[in-house]
């Protein structure tokens, strides 16, 4: 299953997404999270101490978290700020912590978190706006190598086809 994770008011990102996924034999959940509850991390890493795999902040992600732990793949699209994601798609991002444990390893000559589940998620973007995608797209590589997933790219919302291409 593929979990899409839509952070912005515009409805036609998951609209104009749907219309490609029906032409596919891809199995996606869109969950539209711009009117969702969704705070930032606060660092207390409970859910690496206290409540392991369990974020103590209890708002809407808690239903995001639990459907990404059974994705094959999880797509953010999100408005962009200052050249990045803006604060809502970061939070979808900083909010992952509790699939990683607190135990870190060595891959190569760099440190990685132990993933806590055995299944894995790549991780795809779709931004609105004028963000930085070079560096959006190197964050994502990053970011992804840190959870033992691989990046499915960085697309604009108008290359909408072309990021479907890509979920299988």
């Amino acid at each position: 299953m593929i979990l899409i994770v839509n952070t912005t008011a515009d409805k036609s990102v998951s609209e104009a997404l749907r219309e490609e996924l029906k032409n596919s034999a891809v199995e996606a959940e869109i969950v539209e999270a711009s009117e969702m509850k969704i705070s930032h991390c606060i660092g207390c890493n409970y859910c690496w101490l206290k409540t392991p795999g369990e974020c103590s902040i209890k708002d809407d992600y808690e239903v995001i978290l639990k459907k990404m732990i059974h994705a094959k793949q999880l797509w953010v699209i999100s408005d962009t700020a200052l050249g990045f994601l803006d604060h809502k798609g970061k939070n979808i991002f900083d909010r992952i912590l509790p699939v990683a444990t607190m135990y870190l390893k060595f891959v190569g000559d760099q440190m990685r978190h132990v993933a806590r589940y055995k299944d894995k998620f790549d991780i795809g973007l779709i931004y609105k706006g004028d963000p930085d995608v070079e560096y959006l797209k190197r964050w994502n590589e990053r970011a992804t190598l840190n959870f033992e997933s691989k990046s499915l790219g960085v697309f604009s919302a108008s290359e909408i086809k072309e990021a479907v291409s890509c979920m299988h």
